[in-house]
């Protein structure tokens, strides 16, 4: 059968997934197709009818033209076992409790001010000497 899921009981999460962000990213590239229509086409009366017919079927058929393209990579055998591979890796993470992510949040954040703090002083000391006259260049 042509429609038929290549390993259809494996992966499951990781393919929805996929499916969704692929589906997003097609309704965005569809959007942007129906901005350019809507934007270089001509207006008037006489041509009002097919412009409407045109801005709205043409990202129609470009979004199904990129549904089938991605439903058919989505089925390849070599991505899909890559993604049943992906979901099986994601599920032996040892994923950090609520207390060490908050821990390592804060030390991050310390870090990051820290040496904000330090390369706004060297900048500070730098441009004082270079336009105070100090001559120390």
């Amino acid at each position: 059968m042509a429609l038929q899921i290549y390993k259809s009981g494996q992966g499951r999460y990781v393919r929805v997934g996929t499916a969704i962000g692929a589906a997003l990213v097609m309704m965005v590239l569809a959007y942007y197709v129906w901005l350019l229509l809507n934007r270089h086409l001509p207006t008037g009366e006489d041509f009002k009818t097919v412009k409407t017919y045109l801005e709205y079927s043409i990202p129609a058929v470009f979004f199904i033209a990129m549904a089938a393209v991605a439903a058919y990579y989505l089925n390849y055998p070599s991505l899909v076992d890559f993604l049943i591979a992906t979901e099986s890796e994601m599920k032996k993470v040892s994923w950090s409790n609520k207390a060490e992510l908050l821990g390592s949040t804060s030390v991050v954040i310390a870090t990051v001010f820290l040496l904000a703090f330090i390369i706004w002083v060297v900048d500070t000391f730098f441009v004082y000497g270079l336009t105070s006259g100090l001559g120390l260049w």
